[in-house]
């Protein structure tokens, strides 16, 4: 005999497995997807750098959404920054008080329309592993997010010398609308 209270929820899950099919391919699911999971970056800033001059380092963000379907960015409109935060990672007691400024710019993979979207001028001596950085989300990101990869520069000085590589995370987070149709 067949248990009515089992054969009810079997009927529950698969109607809410058909419903988060159906509505992870709208607008406004990718625009949560976005807005919810940054996009992250790790840069080495190399022991060679020398007090007070300007580097830059460089490597290609990645998304938690982008490893599990293709981009739908079409999908979505009015991309800005909401957040940004620059944390080390090796070493992990990495003081992020040894940069003296940073610049955090976002552009195509071929370096193309490239954008400041956060920096911080005034980062002090002993702030320990991690700073929020000064967002501008003057700038809309839209036409960066439909790119399969963005590329993320990090302008920086150093404030002193260092004895070995340090390599720091930067994590953005966007904010985005569903796109009309």
């Amino acid at each position: 005999m067949i248990n009515p209270v089992m054969s009810s929820t079997k009927k529950h899950r698969i109607i809410l497995i058909t419903l988060c099919v159906l509505v992870s391919g709208c607008a406004m699911f990718q625009s949560l997807v976005k807005s919810s999971f940054p996009y992250t970056a790790t840069l080495v800033v190399p022991a060679s750098s020398k007090p007070g001059t300007e580097y830059s380092a460089i490597s290609m963000a990645t998304s938690f959404d982008q490893n599990f379907k293709k981009n739908n960015g079409d999908r979505i409109t009015l991309v800005r920054i909401i957040s940004a935060k620059l944390m080390s990672i090796d070493p992990a007691g990495y003081n992020i008080g040894n940069l003296s400024s940073v610049s955090i710019y976002l552009s195509k993979e071929d370096s193309q329309n490239e954008i400041m979207v956060a920096s911080r001028s005034d980062i002090g001596a002993i702030v320990g592993n991690s700073v929020v950085l000064d967002i501008d989300n003057s700038n809309m990101l839209d036409e960066l997010v439909r790119e399969p990869q963005i590329r993320v520069r990090m302008a920086y000085k150093v404030r002193n010398a260092m004895s070995t590589d340090a390599s720091v995370q930067v994590v953005l987070g966007l904010a985005a609308y569903p796109a009309p149709k």
